[in-house]
């Protein structure tokens, strides 16, 4: 997106923070559809409002996002991803009821009243424009926060810090837009900062980064079948879910999450691919314990 005019809508919104768009057109058609994966409805409410400024683009994700004609399996993957990571919330306050949860690249998703136990504490954060326009939507509370910074900017972790805890960190559709060498230095700050906490990320596949034609084929994914712009690329990867072990001895890997794993009968035969190891495995979840 170039521009978003009015209603304190952000100036310079750039290709990454626009995926934010995406998910939450994303959660809105799915709860719109039938036997939904995912019930949000104020990602209904925010896709209506923004249908009235995104009306006045002709950039390919603005025309897909308006006309709702996202590629029906991208729109459920989202949508069963945004599920899952919900869970992974529900099970942190089952343990720990008043908990401290940071959404990190929150975008505009509204994961706070999704699971809401009435104690959580809970923030968001993003970019300073997605915050922006976040504001339009959502209100800060005595238990819900939101941040305005880049994640890298790691001045943020003082604001959270004046928590006792316990954290968890969510890092959905995020680390894999960042260099390397930026995510090996958040996780280690978060380990040293935030100690026995939690993270839980997505992750891409370093093989698939490494080889030129895997690589294209992720390359058409973003830019041809999400309509992303050419800055949404991804950057860094893992080649296995416990490789982050080795960056410190206090990072210990819990579990892994696929896509593909999903029981949800909208996935449909691609459940199979959960057996093809190479293709489970070339976007996928993992948890962690940093202490």
């Amino acid at each position: 997106m170039d521009k978003i005019p009015g209603g304190g809508m952000q100036e310079g919104i750039g290709d990454i923070a626009a995926t934010s768009f995406l998910t939450t057109y994303c959660h809105a058609l799915e709860t719109l559809s039938e036997n939904p994966v995912l019930s949000d409805p104020k990602s209904v409410e925010i896709m209506t409002e923004l249908n009235k400024k995104l009306a006045r683009f002709d950039r390919p994700l603005a025309r897909a996002l308006v006309s709702g004609t996202l590629d029906r399996r991208l729109v459920v993957h989202i949508a069963i991803r945004a599920k899952k990571y919900d869970e992974y919330v529900r099970d942190f306050l089952q343990k720990f009821p008043d908990g401290v949860v940071v959404n990190i690249g929150c975008g505009l998703d509204s994961r706070f009243i999704r699971v809401d136990n009435g104690r959580v504490i809970f923030y968001d954060l993003d970019l300073p424009e997605i915050i922006e326009i976040k504001r339009d939507f959502f209100r800060e509370t005595d238990r819900y926060h939101l941040i305005a910074s880049s994640v890298l900017d790691f001045s943020w972790m003082a604001t959270v810090k004046r928590h006792t805890g316990p954290f968890l960190f969510l890092a959905e559709g995020v680390f894999m837009y960042l260099d390397g060498v930026d995510v090996k230095s958040l996780v280690l700050r978060l380990r040293e900062t935030f100690l026995d906490s939690e993270l839980i990320c997505e992750v891409v596949n370093s093989r698939w980064l490494r080889r030129p034609l895997l690589r294209k084929m992720l390359e058409h994914k973003l830019q041809r079948s999400a309509h992303m712009g050419k800055d949404a690329m991804f950057r860094s990867g893992i080649s296995d879910s416990r490789e982050m072990e080795q960056w410190h001895s206090g990072i210990q890997f819990l579990d892994e999450w696929s896509y593909f794993d999903s029981e949800e009968k909208k996935l449909g035969p691609l459940r199979l691919l959960r057996h093809v190891a190479c293709i489970r495995k070339t976007q996928w979840t993992v948890h962690y314990r940093l202490g």
